[in-house]
């Protein structure tokens, strides 16, 4: 049924159980899988401050190391949960994107058929105040999204 599987995750012990999942059924149908990761843009309102053209490059130049680091340390932890599990995958981390963004074009670039992602499950103003990228690929998707609670 399914033959390519995209899931994403940011780390989170929430996002966790979406990859465990999302392996899971890759396992079990021999399906192969891609891994995302996305880190946003460095935060516009950082960049104020009497310094601020001064201070400003070296944050953002620390923001993007940190975040590239913590990117390798999460698709490592899933690479290595695939290969214990015997599902072919590769890693993918794309920098200074929108995550929903970013999930959205890579599922069409690597010609996935099913999403797997988690989700908090907000409603009402929390999702308007805190947003829900899991909310904009379901939107905006024309594959499959199989959402872990």
């Amino acid at each position: 049924m399914y033959k390519h599987l995209l899931i994403a995750t940011d780390g989170s012990e929430l996002a966790d159980r979406g990859v465990a999942h999302g392996l899971a059924l890759a396992s079990g149908i021999g399906a192969a899988v891609t891994f995302i990761t996305v880190s946003e843009q460095f935060p516009v309102f950082a960049w104020g401050g009497a310094m601020a053209g001064f201070a400003a490059g070296d944050e953002l130049a620390a923001y993007q190391e940190e975040a590239r680091k913590y990117g390798k340390e999460v698709l490592d932890k899933c690479k290595a949960s695939a290969d214990a599990a015997g599902v072919s995958a590769e890693v993918v981390h794309v920098e200074d994107k929108r995550p929903a963004e970013a999930i959205l074009e890579l599922s069409q670039a690597r010609g996935c058929d099913l999403i797997v992602m988690a989700s908090h499950g907000r409603r009402g103003l929390g999702k308007l105040l805190l947003g829900s990228q899991t909310a904009e690929v379901l939107s905006y998707t024309e594959i499959p999204v199989l959402v872990v609670r």
